[in-house]
């Protein structure tokens, strides 16, 4: 079997568990990694090929795009214009449709597939509302977030001018309403209140109770923890009170970075063009002879 070509761009926290979800991969290996500075190389990635840009790699399958949400569209649309499958977590839920949508022309024009929003919400959480509204097609969907570390939400925040650090952290209060608790070190010469002002203005905060807190140490409160709770009730064919219940518990990069794996294997099978996960057959995303996985799981 010839393993498929991975490039890793980008190296936080989701990069380095996508590393090591293609190391337990048996179809992937990783071909290399994209860093905005490629001489800073930690101990755990010395070994790999590390440069600043895709174009000095060789013979690559695919692009894991494990950088901030806003500057997917413009490297997806550079890397598939190469030719090459790209895969990403893109998490502000009211502009999917427009990147699918974009990342769409490239691809077919280009002869590679996209799969967008590939984390766990939207991801792996938006498979299961899928069916929840399939085998309940009338009623109301909640989806409850934490309590625990938005990845997303945290890195809209550091990209603030005046944030030295922070964390942010959603608590669900029901029925899909969520608070913000935001932990922030100040960078000295800056306000509070313009930081806290700034940060509740933000897309990503403003629709939500917004709770910004000074510390002295962000590090203090960080825990990678966090989960979801989703809710259904309502009408199968004419029979009401039909109630759906899912609940899971995660590390929240580790997870993301497993779901962007199995898109990737999953990309391979599709048409040129953009797809998100419900759009994509499961069985496509899991590792095996496509018989036997029918007999294990059906």
């Amino acid at each position: 079997m010839t393993k498929k070509r991975a490039a890793i761009i980008g190296y936080g926290n989701i990069g380095k568990y996508v590393m090591e979800a293609i190391e337990a991969s048996p179809d992937f290996e990783i071909a290399g990694i994209v860093r905005r500075n490629a001489s800073d190389k930690p101990r755990e990635i010395a070994h790999r090929e590390v440069v600043d840009d895709i174009k000095k790699l060789k013979d690559i399958d695919v692009a894991f795009l494990c950088t901030p949400t806003r500057s997917v569209e413009v490297q997806a649309k550079e890397i598939l214009a190469l030719g090459i499958n790209t895969v990403d977590s893109y998490d502000i839920h009211g502009g999917i449709v427009d990147l699918r949508r974009e990342l769409d022309k490239v691809a077919k024009a280009n002869n590679s597939t996209a799969i967008v929003s590939a984390g766990w919400d939207p991801g792996s959480d938006s498979l299961v509302r899928a069916l929840m509204e399939a085998i309940v097609p009338k009623g109301v969907t909640y989806t409850n977030f934490g309590p625990g570390m938005s990845m997303g939400h945290t890195v809209a925040v550091k990209a603030i001018k005046g944030v030295k650090a922070a964390l942010s952290v959603t608590i669900p209060t029901g029925q899909g309403i969520h608070r913000r608790m935001v932990y922030v070190e100040i960078e000295p010469g800056f306000s509070y209140d313009a930081v806290a002002g700034a940060i509740k203005s933000d897309d990503y905060f403003a629709h939500d109770e917004t709770h910004v807190i000074e510390v002295d140490n962000v590090n203090d409160y960080i825990d990678m923890g966090h989960g979801v709770n989703l809710v259904r009730k309502g009408v199968s064919g004419k029979t009401h009170n039909q109630l759906m219940d899912f609940n899971m518990r995660i590390n929240n990069p580790a997870l993301t970075a497993q779901v962007l794996v199995c898109v990737a294997r999953a990309g391979f099978k599709q048409q040129p063009g953009a797809y998100t996960m419900i759009e994509i057959p499961v069985i496509d995303m899991i590792y095996g002879n496509k018989e036997e996985l029918i007999r294990r799981l059906v």
